[in-house]
C-alpha cells in the first residue's frame, strides 16, 4: 500500500470514529434530558446540541442538495422536514429520537452493503502480485501487467496463476474454485491450458503466456463484475424513478394534512395536525425501496460470482427470470466438441481388442481428431515398428502392413476401391469401416460425445417451467436428431451455418409473447453473431474462445451446460424478492401512513415502522447469498 492511499484509509476511519464519537456525546446528552428536570432555555440548548451532533449530518446533506439542485426530494429532505418540525412544536425528544434511530437504520444499511461488497472483494481478490518471469537462467519477480505475450514464466507451488498461458514442463493441480465454483482441482501437465486466478496446488510449473495481462481471464473476472452494477436491471431503475415521483407527492400530502382539517373543520386544532403530518412525512421515507432492490441484486450478482458465473449486469438478471425460450449450440455446449468411440462392432472371427488395435496402429501417424480419438481408446502399448507401407489416400482412409497383414481402413469408398463387402450402416457420426487380408473385420463409430451435465439441464429446465428448448447445429441432420432425442430436446434445426443460426434466433424470437426473453447458450467463434442478437447470451470462458466469452452477457468459468439452469434460478430468486420489498415496504408505509394522519400512531411508532421495514428488506435481500 503507499502512502497516499494509507493517509486516505487513516483519513475514513478517523472520520468514521469522530461521527461514532459525536452520536455517543449526543445520545449522553439525549438521556440526561430525558432523566434530569431541566426547564427553559438550558432544555432546548441541551436538546438542541444533542440534535445537530446526531443529526448534523442529515441536515447538511439536504442543504447541499436544495443548494446545488440535486435529488433535493429525498430521504435526507424527509427526516430534516420532520425533525425541525417536531423542535418546532416543543417535541424535541422525539425530533432527536428520529435522527437517532435513522442514522442507526443507516448505520445497519451500510454494514449490510459493507459486508455484500466485501463477499465479492474476497471472491475477486484474485489478482496476484507478482509473476515469476524467467529470463535467461534466472528467475525475477515482476508485476503481471509488466509479462508479454510468449514470455516464459514460473508458477510455484501454492502459487497464484498470474497469468493465461499453456504449460511448457510440470505437471501439477489446480485449483479452479475462484473462477469456476469447483472445489475438485483440475490435473494439467505439459500442453494443457491454464487460466490466470487459479492456484497451484502441486509441482513446479513452467508457463509460456498466451496473453498480455488485460487480456487476461482474471482481469476480465474483474472488469465484468465491476461494471456489472452499471447495468441497472428495469426494476431497479422503476425505484429510481419511483422515487423522484413519490417523494414531492407526500410532501404534497404532508402539507395537504397539516392545513387542510384546521381549514375545514372548526374543532380541528393546527398544532396536532401539524404534528400528525410531520408523522407522516417520518413514516413515508422510501430508504426500505431505495437500498434493499438494488442490493438484491448487487447480492444476486455475487452470489452468481461464487458459483463460477460472471453476469456482465443486473438487466440481464432480469431477462434470465422471464426466460421463455432457451437455444443451444450443440457441438462444444451440449457435447465435448471432441470425438470418442461411441460403438465397435467386428465380423468374420475378429474380436473387439483386435480391431482396435490394428486400428490404433495404423492411426498412429495421424493427428486426425477421429485418429487420436482411436488412440485414446485403445489402453495399450502402441509400437510404429510395427507398421510398413503405411500410406494416407486423401478422401479414403489408411492403406497399410501391421504384423504382415494387409489393413484397410476407411470409409466406404475405400471399401468400394479394394472390392471389400462390407456392412451399410446408418448412424450418427463418423463410421471407420477396417478389412484385414481383404476380409471384412468391422467398424468402429467415432462422434462427438454428450457431456455429462447435458443430459439433466433438459429436465432441470422444464421444471423450471421453461417448455421451449432448441438445439441448432451445423452438423448433419442424423447426427443432429439424434443428439437431440437422447437429450429429450424436441426442437432442432441441422446442417446451418452461423448466419443462418442467427437468422433462426431471430425468426424464434418473433413468437415469444410479451414479456418472454430467448437465452441462447453456446461457445465457439461462430457463435458470437447468435450470442449478440439474443436477449440474453451465454457462453463457456473454459472453451478459451475470447470473441464468445466477450460477445457473451453471462460467462461460464467451467466448461458445465446446467450452470444455464443456476443462473435462472439465482434470477428468479432475485426478482421474487425484489417484488417482496417492493409490495411489503409500500403496503407497510400506506397503511402507516395513514394511520399517522388519523392520529393513530405517533412519531415514535413512525421511527421503529420506519427503520424496522427497511432493515427487514434489507435482511430479505440478503437472504439471496445464501
Amino acid at each position: 500500500m503507499n502512502d497516499t492511499s494509507h493517509i486516505s484509509c487513516c483519513s475514513h476511519h478517523e472520520k468514521t470514529d469522530f461521527e461514532k464519537i459525536k452520536i455517543a456525546i449526543g445520545i449522553l446528552l439525549l438521556a440526561v434530558g430525558l432523566f434530569i428536570n431541566i426547564e427553559g432555555a438550558a432544555r432546548f440548548i441541551l436538546f438542541f446540541a444533542s440534535y445537530i451532533l446526531i443529526g448534523g449530518k442529515i441536515l447538511l446533506r439536504a442543504f447541499y442538495n436544495i443548494k446545488e439542485l440535486k435529488n433535493i426530494f429525498d430521504e435526507n429532505f424527509l427526516m430534516s422536514a420532520a425533525t425541525i418540525g417536531a423542535f418546532a412544536i416543543g417535541e424535541y425528544p422525539e425530533g432527536i429520537a428520529v435522527m437517532l434511530f435513522y442514522r442507526l437504520g443507516e448505520w445497519l444499511q451500510n454494514r449490510a452493503v459493507s459486508n455484500s461488497v466485501k463477499s465479492i472483494s474476497a471472491l475477486l481478490d484474485l489478482k496476484p502480485a507478482f509473476a515469476n518471469l524467467k529470463q535467461n537462467d534466472k528467475i525475477i519477480q515482476i508485476a503481471p501487467e509488466k509479462v508479454k505475450k510468449g514470455d516464459i514464466i514460473v508458477i510455484k507451488a501454492g502459487e497464484k496463476v498470474p497469468l493465461d498461458g499453456v504449460i511448457i514442463s510440470g505437471n501439477s493441480f489446480l485449483d479452479m474454485s475462484n473462477l469456476s465454483g469447483e472445489s475438485i482441482p483440475k490435473e494439467v501437465g505439459e500442453g494443457s491450458q491454464i487460466l490466470s486466478g487459479a492456484i497451484n496446488k502441486g509441482g513446479l510449473l513452467h508457463v509460456k503466456v498466451t496473453d498480455e495481462f488485460k487480456n487476461s481471464t482474471i482481469s476480465k473476472i474483474l472488469e465484468f463484475t465491476q461494471n456489472a452494477a452499471k447495468k441497472k436491471a428495469e426494476t431497479e431503475k422503476f425505484i429510481t424513478k419511483f422515487a423522484k415521483i413519490y417523494t414531492p407527492i407526500v410532501i404534497i400530502c404532508a402539507v395537504l394534512v397539516a392545513i387542510l382539517p384546521p381549514l375545514l373543520i372548526d374543532a380541528a386544532e393546527w398544532h396536532v395536525w401539524f404534528y400528525r403530518a410531520l408523522i407522516f412525512l417520518v413514516i413515508s421515507c422510501p430508504c426500505a425501496l431505495v437500498l434493499s432492490v438494488p442490493l438484491s441484486f448487487f447480492a444476486a450478482l455475487g452470489s452468481a460470482s461464487k458459483k463460477g458465473i460472471l453476469i456482465k449486469g443486473s438487466n440481464y438478471l432480469e431477462y434470465l427470470s422471464r426466460t421463455h425460450t432457451v437455444v443451444f449450440d450443440k457441438t462444444g455446449t451440449l457435447t465435448k466438441g471432441e470425438f470418442g468411440i461411441t460403438d465397435i462392432k467386428t465380423y468374420n472371427g475378429f474380436s473387439e481388442n483386435e480391431l482396435l488395435r490394428i486400428c490404433a496402429h495404423a492411426e498412429s501417424f495421424s493427428s486426425h481428431p477421429i485418429a487420436q480419438a482411436i488412440l485414446k481408446a485403445y489402453s495399450g502399448d502402441i509400437n510404429q515398428n510395427l507398421v510398413k507401407n503405411h500410406e494416407e489416400i486423401f478422401g479414403f482412409g489408411i492403406k497399410a502392413e501391421i504384423e504382415g497383414k494387409s489393413v484397410l481402413i476407411g470409409n466406404e469408398k475405400l471399401m468400394r476401391k479394394y472390392s471389400v463387402s462390407y456392412e451399410k450402416i446408418f448412424a450418427a457420426g463418423s463410421i471407420v469401416h477396417v478389412a484385414i487380408n481383404g476380409v471384412y473385420a468391422g467398424y468402429i463409430i467415432a462422434a462427438d460425445e454428450i457431456k455429462k451435465g447435458s443430459f439433466e439441464i433438459v429436465k432441470h429446465l422444464r421444471k423450471l417451467g421453461i417448455r421451449d428448448i432448441v438445439m441448432l447445429t451445423g452438423d448433419s441432420k442424423i447426427i443432429g436428431e439424434k443428439t437431440a432425442k437422447e437429450l429429450g430436446i424436441n426442437k432442432v434445426f441441422t446442417e446451418l451455418l452461423p448466419l443462418q443460426k442467427v437468422e433462426k434466433i431471430e425468426t424464434i424470437s418473433k413468437d415469444l409473447p410479451k414479456n418472454g426473453k430467448l437465452i441462447f447458450v453456446g461457445d465457439g467463434i461462430n457463435d458470437a453473431p447468435s450470442l449478440c442478437v439474443s436477449d440474453v447470451g451465454v457462453a463457456f470462458a473454459a472453451s478459451g474462445k475470447d470473441i464468445a466469452a466477450n460477445s457473451a452477457d453471462i460467462v461460464l468459468m467451467s466448461n458445465e451446460p446446467e450452470k444455464v439452469v443456476t443462473a435462472i434460478k439465482i434470477a428468479k430468486k432475485t426478482m421474487h424478492i425484489a417484488w417482496q420489498n417492493i409490495i411489503f415496504a409500500i403496503s407497510v408505509k400506506i397503511i402507516l401512513m395513514l394511520l399517522g394522519a388519523l392520529g393513530i400512531s405517533g412519531m415514535w411508532e413512525a421511527v421503529f415502522a420506519d427503520v424496522g421495514v427497511t432493515m427487514l428488506a434489507v435482511m430479505n435481500a440478503m437472504r439471496i447469498f445464501r
